[in-house]
């Protein structure tokens, strides 16, 4: 049976392209220039569309805690160029200035979380029963960029929970356009695509005094095979119930700390995974 390669491919974009590039450079795709889309899908700079994304990034940057769930999908680019899907699902709880926990499954069953408590950040693989923390005191913003950038660790969209978010989205965007209001979604939402130099994308965004993203596609489309990563954000709750422990990890019977290092990686190079392979 052929092996299919897994490539690390969040792991390999925040390198390739930029720590902030994963949510914030955003573009429109080739269909918004079809024949018979929307008039105002042709603007590459359209008002409107910007005020619906930047009250999105604001609002996200203000909101002081929420919790939401997280689907996504990204493609694996073979040696022979074709195209795999694999999928993970995490469940987001954040609380500024200093929280964060993420709850991990990948489409092959594996399990894990990451906790940032503002004081250090943990990391746990349930598979192998093993874990690994840092001492890192500070904000949830610093945090964030610290596992991104240093760690390298795997966080979709993580600077769409960063408090700069708007800012960078400011300087980074180079074109945006309106599509349609869709339908398809349990409340009316904006669809909207975005581009910058190095990404396209394309945001779901829902109308009305609470400005949440509800899909976002991200196309990386200098990068070989062109990849795709897909997320469905849902079950937003912005007054989530926080537990006196949700911050705190409790090792389970028999879990092993091993060190936590950061990946060394060549200039340029593209690691790969295996199937099932972390």
């Amino acid at each position: 049976m052929k092996q299919i390669a897994r490539l690390g491919f969040i792991r390999t974009l925040w390198a390739t392209v930029t720590v902030l590039a994963v949510v914030l450079v955003l573009g429109a795709t080739p269909a918004l220039a079809a024949d018979d889309a929307p008039a105002a899908a042709a603007t590459e700079q359209d008002p409107e569309a910007r005020a619906i994304l930047m009250a999105m990034a604001n609002f996200l940057a203000k909101t002081p805690a929420y919790s939401v769930t997280m689907r996504s999908g990204y493609d694996a680019i073979q040696a022979d160029g074709q195209r795999i899907e694999f999928g993970e699902q995490r469940r987001i709880l954040l609380q500024r200035p200093d929280r964060v926990r993420v709850e991990v499954m990948r489409s092959d069953g594996d399990r894990g979380m990451v906790l940032f408590d503002g004081k250090g950040i943990t990391v746990f693989k349930a598979d192998d029963n093993v874990y690994a923390r840092v001492e890192k005191p500070g904000t949830l913003d610093s945090a964030l960029v610290y596992l991104v950038r240093d760690l390298q660790l795997t966080m979709p969209m993580a600077r769409m929970f960063h408090t700069g978010f708007p800012q960078e989205m400011e300087k980074l965007l180079t074109a945006i356009s309106y599509v349609e209001e869709d339908a398809l979604f349990d409340v009316p939402t904006d669809h909207l695509a975005v581009r910058s130099a190095e990404v396209d994308m394309q945001v779901w965004i829902a109308q009305g005094e609470q400005p949440l993203p509800r899909r976002v596609i991200l196309t990386y489309k200098n990068a070989p095979g062109q990849p795709q990563f897909r997320a469905d954000l849902s079950d937003w709750d912005l007054s989530p119930k926080v537990a006196a422990d949700s911050f705190t990890f409790t090792p389970p019977a028999g879990a092993e700390q091993i060190p936590f290092l950061a990946p060394v990686r060549q200039k340029g190079s593209l690691p790969m995974q295996k199937g099932g392979e972390q």
